[in-house]
């Protein structure tokens, strides 16, 4: 089964409703809104951070347009030690995934619910949709922000909202 394949199994199992948009690799917003796949929804961006350790990790998502300061932003309102990107290596041992594909799909891959999904809680305002990667930058999915709650807690992973 695919990466895609197993989002919407998920999002299927949950009774979720969703929507795809398919398109050719994406790995930044700039690439996205040039193919002009915004339309939708509001499109979330998201990073894969770590602890000063390495032993704790965080999927963070926001809206499209924000650029967070990743010490004053996220690291002070978690109250956790200094944070910094993730390296691929680490993406693909708790999330399975490659850069430009993180999203908080990303958790199916993270059996045992280690990665804390850290989001924005502006996203709670957002009336529509909101859209992600399904672990695989060829394609998009719309959901509610309520089912994206959903999907994570069925998952068992921590839910931190912040504001950035």
């Amino acid at each position: 089964m695919t990466q895609q394949e197993k989002v919407y199994a998920a999002l299927d199992e949950l009774k979720i409703e969703y929507k795809v948009i398919h398109h050719e690799a994406v790995t930044t917003i700039e690439d996205m809104d040039k193919l002009g796949i915004f339309t939708d929804g509001e499109v979330c961006k998201n990073l894969f951070l770590r602890n000063a350790n390495g032993k704790t990790h965080y999927v963070v998502s926001m809206l499209k347009d924000k650029h967070p300061d990743i010490q004053a932003d996220i690291r002070t309102q978690l109250g956790c030690s200094r944070l910094s990107f993730g390296s691929d290596e680490r993406l693909m041992k708790h999330l399975g995934l490659n850069p430009g594909e993180v999203s908080p799909f990303g958790i199916l891959n993270d059996d045992d619910a280690d990665v804390n999904v850290v989001l924005d809680s502006e996203l709670k305002k957002v009336d529509g949709y909101i859209g992600f990667h399904p672990n695989d930058n060829t394609a998009f999915v719309w959901i509610k922000f309520e089912d994206l709650i959903k999907f994570i807690k069925s998952r068992g992973n921590d839910i931190y909202y912040i504001n950035i």
